[in-house]
């Protein structure tokens, strides 16, 4: 994966401008969903709920993994089975959005998030190792700040351009070294974005669990409950691909959102909607819009991805 260009940095306060900034809503609210985001991956269970559902569907994990590998699944899969928030194995699509309207589904006593898996998909969450990685990673950015604070130090009193370009090797570096070690520790899942606001997430989740639930876009998707904001607050849908390194994978999913009408592309009678793209490994090191870092949260923008020339 290539790394980010210089003209991903420019001079300012910060020395660096994210291409997040359009976004829907407001930064808050984006960094209140990010955290929320951080509670759960495709592979996780929330931990607002403690029920004997969520036993059960730890307990059918376990069972999966000894009776499937993740090249030749044998069976339709469901690492949700088991659990209220999410889709079951014999439950059709229709009821199943039925019963878990995400506009009026409250999260105090659902949870943060509801759930549907790709029963097709071939993917397993057990190999992952979330705990290594974040101990690796957690290092590497403690060396950055290291690095960075001296660099400031040394130059205090310079143009803020001249400490971002001595900077921006060292960001390039990071971003390489995060990547290569969640590839090692098999944590490459990764998720396109929606923000709805909740006037509309009914019908973008209801199409969104369509496509997921049919094999038709990635390998799970969650959408966000009702937290109590009510009408005042976006929503958020992450659509989830096995891993942030296969670009042609992550814009086939792209592409079906754009099928749907979830994202749209610039043309003579509609503005471009533009969406983005976030592995799990930065959600789960916590890195932001506006990190202390100054990393890119995003891997891809939808607008990055659709100007590639398709192979």
């Amino acid at each position: 994966m290539a790394a980010p260009k210089e003209a991903d940095f420019v001079d300012g306060d910060e020395g660096y401008i994210s291409d997040e900034s359009s976004f829907y809503g407001d930064d808050d609210l984006r960094s209140d969903l990010e955290h929320r985001a951080t509670t759960s991956s495709p592979s996780a269970y929330p931990s607002a709920q403690k029920s004997n559902l969520t036993t059960l569907a730890l307990s059918n994990l376990a069972s999966a993994t000894k009776t499937t590998t993740p090249s030749t699944p044998t069976k339709l899969y469901n690492p949700y089975e088991g659990t209220l928030y999410a889709r079951q194995l014999s439950e059709p699509i229709p009821a199943f959005l039925t019963r878990l309207p995400p506009l009026t589904t409250p999260s105090l006593t659902t949870g943060p998030w509801i759930y549907i898996a790709n029963l097709h998909s071939p993917y397993r969450p057990t190999s992952e190792n979330w705990a290594s990685f974040t101990a690796t990673g957690s290092a590497i950015l403690s060396r950055f700040s290291a690095q960075k604070a001296a660099i400031e130090s040394s130059l205090k009193g310079r143009p803020k351009g001249t400490i971002t370009r001595k900077l921006i090797p060292l960001r390039s570096a990071v971003q390489e070294q995060l990547w290569a070690a969640a590839k090692e520790a098999r944590c490459t899942s990764g998720k396109w974005m929606l923000f709805p606001m909740p006037e509309d997430v009914n019908r973008a989740w209801g199409l969104v669990a369509e496509g997921t639930g049919n094999g038709e876009l990635g390998m799970a998707a969650k959408v966000a409950t009702d937290g109590g904001a009510g009408d005042r607050v976006s929503r958020l849908i992450c659509v989830y691909t096995v891993d942030f390194g296969d670009r042609q994978d992550v814009r086939r999913v792209l592409q079906g959102l754009v099928e749907r009408g979830l994202v749209k592309k610039k043309d003579m009678l509609a503005e471009e909607r533009v969406v983005y793209y976030k592995c799990d490994a930065y959600t789960h090191l916590g890195i932001n819009s506006g990190n202390e870092w100054g990393l890119k949260a995003s891997l891809f923008s939808s607008k990055e991805i659709l100007a590639e020339p398709e192979k």
